[in-house]
């Protein structure tokens, strides 16, 4: 039955060995997206006058790192792994089993964000505007490592690009779900945030959109990708990720609605200082008169 759907397309996992040393497929997706990810910030830094300089691309990229490490490991027991964390906390510190929370990782940046925007005296949605258009670009790649390693799959189908898996134990077709992600969290939402950043918009709404555009993306993905088998559905038809990505959705419109009032408050503020510079002025040429 199974011979008439796609059948997933023999990788070997290890790109290549040196002893116990092995360099594996979904270690180098991630290394791309991050050398991608300093290419674009550089460039950016190059453009911004001097607003940004390399070595604080370095400091962000780095901060930013460990809180996707941290913050993804943390958020993946917390979130979904929390009987095993009760049963045995040093749980927590078995990476090598693996596990990772994108929303963990989210929050994990967020308070590298936080950190860095006070060590180099930027306000924070300035330095998460500046670091939102780089993370698709990381979560594309990471979403073709999920492929890659044939994880993640999606729920049972019939569509013609329905796909076996080897490590479904069932043998089921599937929805390549890894790919959905890949194609929406990583490609479109990059676009979209390219499109805002190309000119100077309101304060935050570079963060907003991000916020927005995965948290609606990757609820929809969920519709095809088959929930963790301990969680299952809640409500028989919502999963853990989307109940996740509610906040997100909510905390971009939040953000995107405080930048807009303090961009209109700035501008109401510049025109009185306008008005008031301009009252002195002509007063001075009267006196002067």
């Amino acid at each position: 039955m199974t011979e008439q759907f796609l059948q997933f397309p023999v990788i070997d996992p290890i790109i290549f060995s040196i002893g116990p040393i092995a360099l594996r497929w979904y270690g180098m997706m991630y290394l791309i997206g991050f050398l991608v990810a300093m290419f674009l910030a550089n460039r950016a830094a190059d453009k911004s006058a001097g607003e940004w300089t390399r070595d604080q691309v370095s400091d962000l990229l780095f901060y930013s790192f460990l809180g996707v490490i941290l913050g993804g490991r943390i958020g993946y027991v917390l979130f979904y792994q929390w009987d095993y964390f009760l049963a045995d906390p040093l749980y927590l510190f078995q990476i090598w089993q693996g596990g990772m929370s994108f929303h963990g990782g989210l929050l994990g940046v967020i308070t590298a964000v936080y950190i860095f925007s006070r060590k180099a005296n930027k306000s924070f949605l300035t330095v998460g505007d500046f670091v939102v258009p780089l993370v698709p670009v990381g979560l594309g790649m990471g979403r073709l490592g999920n492929f890659i390693n044939a994880e993640l799959w999606g729920r049972q189908t019939d569509v013609p690009w329905a796909m076996v898996f080897p490590t479904d134990s069932l043998q089921l077709p599937r929805h390549p779900s890894q790919l959905y992600e890949f194609f929406l969290e990583g490609v479109v939402l990059f676009i979209i945030l390219y499109m805002v950043t190309r000119k100077p918009r309101s304060l935050g709404l570079a963060s907003g959109t991000f916020l927005i555009g995965y948290g609606v993306f990757r609820s929809i993905v969920e519709f095809f990708r088959e929930p963790d088998a301990h969680l299952g559905l809640y409500f028989s038809f919502i999963s853990k990720g989307q109940i996740l990505s509610v906040p997100m959705i909510l905390l971009g419109f939040l953000i995107i609605y405080l930048g807009y009032l303090s961009q209109q408050k700035l501008a109401i503020t510049g025109g009185r200082i306008h008005n008031k510079t301009a009252k002195n002025k002509a007063v001075i040429q009267k006196g002067k008169g």
